[in-house]
Parts: structure tokens; C-alpha cells; sequence
């Protein structure tokens, strides 16, 4: 068995770095995209949103690197960054075309569900500064070997969106595995992202060759089977919810194929509606299996995010204890309090979280 060997705390500039792209979310509030007259903007992407996470609620000092274009609109995205305490020094800055062909910030419009009707996501992301980026253009061996970072984070939504993307991914994964920084990556499979790009075929084909520098691999049931062609007998991709039996005989053929992964870890969701959610969280180190407490009957205010603020619990836990039970019972805690407010990122603070973990009640706080 191998456990994961963490640079200490105060040996790096950065506890922990993520690449992906940050958009903009136009949030329609209690009304849908096509009816809106107005929108609330949030910032938001599923890599960023990590380093946010762990940035706001857990105090560690996260940085993100991305691109953006030199107009008011990626400064209002920075201004964003700013605001949740993530660093912006690692982020490249694009000239502006004057109107977007070439180089843009993206658009995510997201609607809240309710009862039996879902949340939907539109994303309007093409061309965008970060999905432009190459190898060559961020200097990794200044990132990891001169800075340095204890934790490098990414994932399958940033190796998407476009064909150059997948290339940055493993240009700096190989950078970190270098320098010793512990890697983690989520799967987010969206079909939506991979239809312009060879759809499930070169997801699977990105991802696989992806999957070697990993140390920390994160899913659930349909990422690990559409990212990583890891059917199991008797488990359907398409449940709304994965048996831990189910999940347990994935990971066990996932580490058969990829035995680089120390640490697997997955949500398990049932949905009883948009509104009302059964949640718990599972992942595998060292050898043996541990479950999160169990929360049946989650009040659900906005969903998208969630998972993102269970990476982010479960890294803090891996990061300042390197222990499997406490990491995804700080994973489960704050992905649970991150849909109860809106947006992507997390309004959740660390004795939020703390007292979810120690089973506290929702009473009122005066």
C-alpha cells in the first residue's frame, strides 16, 4: 500500500495551485434562463473553484493559473479572484481582439432547480482565453520548482475545452510530479464539453493518458466509467445514485489499471428531487474504504459547486492531517453547506464545516 508523502505546511509558497478556466455565472435567480430580465454574476469554474474553497473557508494560500483577455470583463473576473483571497499572480494576460473572435471570457448561465425539475447549465465558453492556452505559454519548472506547492489540482472540465488544453494538463502534471506536489484530479465528465472534441472516444483517450500522474483521482460512478472506461458488472452509470458495493469493486479495477492512484474518492447522491438530496461521500487510501457520515434528506439550494467543495474539504483534511476518515468528513460537510447558498463557490466558513463533522444541529446561531 502507498500513502500519499506531503511537503510540510510553510515549505512552499503555495499550499495548493489549480488550472482551469474561470467564467462568469450569470445566475437568473428564482427564474429560468430563457424568462430572465436580469442576472446575478457569480464566478465560478470547476478547477478555480477548489483553490477558492480552500482559499476562503480553510485559510490556505492557493493561487490559480489561468488566462484571461486585458479587457473590464477579465478584470472583473480577477476582481472576483481578489475577492475570495486566491492569488492572481499566475495568471496570463491575453490582448484583446475588440470583440471577442480570438480570445473571450466564458459565459456559464445556471439556473437553480426545484422539486422535480433539475438545474440546467448553458454555457456560452468558446474561444475563451484560457481554453487558447498551449504548451509553452505557462513556465512550470517557476511554478513548482522556483515557488513551489504542496498540492496541484485540475480536472477533466479544463481538458474539454479544446485540443491544446489536454497538453498544458500534462505539461504541468509532469512539472508537478517532478517537484514532489501531490496531484488531484476530477473527472467532471460533461458530454456537452466533449461533443466538439471526438465526444466519449477522446474523452476516454485524454483522460486515461491523463490518469498516470494522479495521485488523488475524484468521480463519481459516471466519470469513472465515461472518463475511464471502468464499467463494472452490475453497476449502471446511469443510476441517480451508486451502491458503495458498487463503487468499491470500480475502485478496485480502477487501481488494478492505474496503480499510480493513492487516494479515490466519490460523492454518493441520491436524488430524491432537485430540491431534496440524499448525501454522503467515500473514498479509498492506504488500503481500506471510508464512508462520511450519512445525511439523508439534504435540503438542496443551488447543487452547482458541490462537488467542487468536496474536493476542497477532502484535500484540506489530506493536506493538514493526511488522514482518509477526516478528509471525507470534511469533504462531505462543506460540499453539504456549499448548496445551501448560492453560486459555485462555497460561502461556508471553517467552524461551519467543523461543526457539520461533529454532527451539529442546524439551530439558530444569535
Amino acid at each position: 500500500m502507498s500513502t500519499l508523502t506531503i511537503k510540510p505546511a510553510g515549505s512552499c509558497r503555495f499550499d495548493e495551485i489549480s488550472l482551469g478556466e474561470i467564467m462568469l455565472r450569470l445566475d437568473p435567480g428564482d427564474t429560468r434562463i430563457k424568462n430572465a430580465r436580469s442576472f446575478t454574476v457569480w464566478e465560478g469554474g470547476g478547477e478555480y473553484n477548489v483553490a477558492r474553497g480552500l482559499r476562503k473557508c480553510f485559510g490556505h494560500q492557493t493561487a490559480v493559473v489561468t488566462a484571461l483577455p486585458e479587457n473590464d470583463i477579465g478584470h472583473l473576473v480577477e476582481d472576483f479572484v481578489m475577492q475570495g483571497g486566491v492569488d492572481t499572480s499566475l495568471i496570463k494576460w491575453v490582448p484583446f481582439d475588440g470583440i471577442g473572435a480570438a480570445t473571450r471570457v466564458g459565459l456559464n448561465f445556471t439556473e437553480r432547480g426545484f422539486g422535480l425539475r433539475g438545474a440546467l447549465g448553458v454555457s456560452d465558453r468558446g474561444h475563451s482565453a484560457a481554453s487558447q492556452l498551449k504548451p509553452g505559454d505557462i513556465d512550470w519548472e517557476y511554478v513548482f520548482g522556483t515557488l513551489g506547492a504542496r498540492w496541484f489540482h485540475t480536472g477533466g472540465i479544463y481538458a474539454a475545452l479544446s485540443e491544446t488544453t489536454p497538453l498544458v494538463l500534462e505539461e504541468a502534471m509532469a512539472a508537478a510530479r517532478k517537484h514532489g506536489t501531490i496531484i488531484s484530479y476530477d473527472l467532471n465528465y460533461r458530454p456537452s464539453l466533449w461533443k466538439a472534441f471526438g465526444g466519449q472516444e477522446a474523452c476516454r483517450k485524454v483522460n486515461r493518458r491523463l490518469a498516470k500522474y494522479v495521485d488523488v483521482m475524484i468521480g463519481n460512478e459516471e466519470d469513472y466509467t465515461a472518463c475511464l472506461g471502468l464499467a463494472v458488472e452490475g453497476v449502471d452509470a446511469n443510476l441517480s445514485a451508486l451502491p458503495i458495493d458498487g463503487f468499491k469493486r470500480m475502485i478496485e479495477r480502477a487501481l488494478k489499471e492505474f496503480p499510480n492512484f493513492k487516494v479515490a474518492a466519490t460523492t454518493l447522491r441520491t436524488v430524491k428531487s432537485a430540491s431534496v438530496n440524499d448525501w454522503s461521500a467515500i473514498c479509498w487510501y492506504d488500503g481500506s474504504f471510508h464512508q462520511a457520515m450519512e445525511m439523508k434528506d439534504l435540503w438542496i439550494y443551488d447543487r452547482v459547486g458541490g462537488g467542487d467543495s468536496f474536493a476542497s474539504g477532502l484535500i484540506y483534511g489530506l493536506l493538514t492531517f493526511n488522514d482518509a476518515q477526516k478528509a471525507v468528513n470534511y469533504g462531505c460537510a462543506h460540499g453539504a453547506l456549499a448548496m445551501t447558498t448560492p453560486g459555485d463557490t462555497s460561502m461556508a466558513s471553517k467552524a461551519e464545516v467543523e461543526k457539520v463533522v461533529a454532527g451539529g444541529s442546524a439551530r439558530v446561531v444569535r
